[in-house]
């Protein structure tokens, strides 16, 4: 058996074994590179541990890290108060303004996870007060956490670019960033229209809204970061209680407690210019900032450290080293060769995205963007269709589908489900609705960003 056959043979494992048991698949692929490299390749292993991405490594502790920070300080919920107070009786609004929250916090930085965490049960718990659809809102949730998720210092967007920037194609960060922010809100304006986003539009609340918004300041893992919150539901234990409104009025802020946050937002801000409008790496400016941030306040960066995503810088570096394994082994150019044989660029774009969607429905999107790129590199380079419209379609594909039951995402919306929802029904409803999505999703976002021909 060839090289190139048995490297796809042990990917395939890796994925299959990442899906049915609670394995990270980074340690399989480490496991893997290292088997694959030094038993059939004959490589060493520093040859091996070369592939290494140690830039995507800086980049990505050093992102989630700030974010942590801005989370136990309580930036985040004040950016969330200050978003819903925007609500005001305007019931309508609501999943607009969830949409919203989390999109801007996926592209400070945020995993899509996370995000939908601190969300999910505050919008849910909107949704069982006033009777908006359950589903439009947690799909919101979702799909707003996607909008912002490939933004240039995103987790997804700094992958991405990470990844082809170590290639010779000519490819556009905005425009992965801008097509994954369209389609998600095209995505949004239909699903407010389908499940009854008009009828919301004459309706009318008091200050619910704003009282809400206090009372998750006042019960927030960054307003009592030494004070146990109590748990009312699974998904909702770090985050707060299923009511946000239960505990009424917060309690006023000390001026102190201001001072954190404001240093906070000023080092985003200053993340976004120094990074984008300078081009000075992301990893070693956000990793500046957040030390920046522990100095202002030793307090908020206490725990800061555990709550760095390891298990996703383990999948990403993992998968990094063992697609460098297997450019030496040949299976790059297999692919590659075997893509372009087909004779049909068009399809063959269309079946990487059905491809990335299908997997991405059970298993990690960062895992399958990271493995399906690479893939696809080769073929791209020809010229015979455009890399960045096919680029942003994977992209696009890959990730829409979270909104699976299965996924990550889907099961922290399905767990917060309002109580006065049955949540077998809404499982079912959540479900059909992924299925729709992993269907007409892909070639959606083939026919707009690829067949269009336009990017």
């Amino acid at each position: 058996m060839s090289a190139p056959v048995l490297s796809i043979i042990i990917l395939a494992a890796m994925f299959l074994l990442a899906t049915v048991l609670p394995l990270n698949m980074g340690a399989l692929a480490f496991v893997g590179a290292f088997l694959l490299g030094t038993v059939v390749l004959g490589m060493t292993t520093n040859d091996i541990l070369a592939n290494f991405p140690g830039g995507l490594f800086l980049t990505i502790v050093g992102v989630t890290y700030l974010f942590a920070i801005a989370q136990n300080n309580g930036t985040i919920d004040l950016l969330v108060r200050g978003a819903v107070r925007m609500v005001g009786s305007r019931v309508a609004l609501i999943p607009w303004v969830m949409f919203a929250v989390t999109a801007v916090i996926t592209a400070v930085g945020a995993l899509s996870p996370a995000a939908v965490a601190i969300i999910a049960p505050i919008a849910l718990s909107f949704a069982g007060k006033y009777k908006i659809n359950p589903l439009l809102m947690g799909m919101m949730v979702i799909h707003g956490a996607q909008a912002g998720g490939f933004s240039p210092i995103a987790v997804y967007g700094v992958t991405v670019n990470g990844i082809l920037a170590k290639t010779d194609l000519d490819f556009s960060p905005t425009a992965l960033f801008l097509s994954s922010l369209v389609f998600n809100l095209i995505i949004a304006l239909v699903l407010f229209v389908v499940l009854g986003g008009r009828k919301l539009l004459s309706s009318r609340v008091s200050h619910f809204v704003e009282q809400a918004a206090e009372a998750r300041m006042a019960v927030s893992v960054g307003a009592k970061a030494a004070s146990d919150v109590p748990f009312k539901g699974f998904g909702s234990g770090m985050y707060g209680p299923r009511d946000p409104a239960g505990d009424g009025v917060a309690a006023t802020r000390e001026r102190s407690e201001r001072i954190p946050q404001m240093v906070t937002i000023a080092g985003l801000i200053a993340l976004a210019v120094i990074a984008l409008g300078f081009k000075v790496d992301v990893g070693f400016v956000s990793i500046t900032i957040a030390i920046v941030l522990a100095l202002v306040s030793p307090a908020a960066q206490k725990g800061a450290i555990n709550k760095i995503s390891w298990s996703t810088v383990l999948l990403i570096c993992g998968m990094l080293t063992f697609v460098g394994v297997l450019e030496e082994a040949g299976t790059i150019e297999f692919v590659s060769n075997g893509v372009a044989g087909l004779g049909m660029p068009l399809l063959a774009a269309l079946l990487i995205c059905y491809i990335g969607a299908v997997v991405s429905a059970f298993a990690s999107s960062t895992a399958i963007l990271a493995a399906l790129i690479p893939l696809a590199v080769p073929f791209l380079s020809t010229g015979e269709i455009g890399a960045v419209g096919v680029i942003c379609a994977l992209a696009v594909a890959s990730t829409i589908v979270d909104v699976s039951p299965f996924s990550t995402n889907g099961a922290l919306v399905l767990a917060n489900a309002p109580e006065s929802v049955d949540k077998d029904r809404f499982y079912k409803q959540i479900l059909g609705y992924s299925g729709v999505v992993i269907v007409a999703g892909p070639v959606l976002a083939w026919l707009a960003l690829v067949v269009a021909g336009w990017l």
